[in-house]
């Protein structure tokens, strides 16, 4: 089973751009899909983007699409989600998460976290 370690999260003024990795640990990182989430303050957990596992089938949040990127690397065992244009309401906890299986929009589905790194956009 992989784990996950979220990293690049930090301070941006809006219309910057920040690039979030996730490096996972195991043998089998190239068997999981895997998907970034967020969490804003007081909402809940939301889908931001997915990738499946050879990289070739990607998904986006209608809030994201076309500002994020998703992509992988199984050599490296690492996930990215690069982010553009950033604005006051992409601030959140950004998770990486992983399943044994197709990608999917439902957090419960992916039984495999990350603890999260802080986003926080600027006006």
């Amino acid at each position: 089973q992989v784990q996950l370690v979220e990293s690049g999260g930090g301070l941006v003024q809006a219309g910057g751009s920040l690039r979030l990795s996730c490096a996972a640990s195991g043998r089998t990182f190239s068997s999981y899909a895997m998907a970034w989430f967020r969490q804003a303050p007081g909402k809940e957990r939301e889908f931001v983007a997915a990738i499946s596992k050879n990289g070739g089938s990607t998904s986006y949040a209608d809030s994201v699409k076309g500002r994020f990127t998703i992509s992988r690397d199984n050599a490296e065992k690492m996930v990215y989600l690069q982010m553009n244009s950033l604005k006051c309401e992409d601030t959140a906890v950004y998770y990486c998460a992983a399943r044994s299986g197709l990608t999917s929009k439902e957090q419960i589905l992916y039984a495999i976290w990350g603890r999260g790194t802080q986003v926080t956009v600027s006006s």
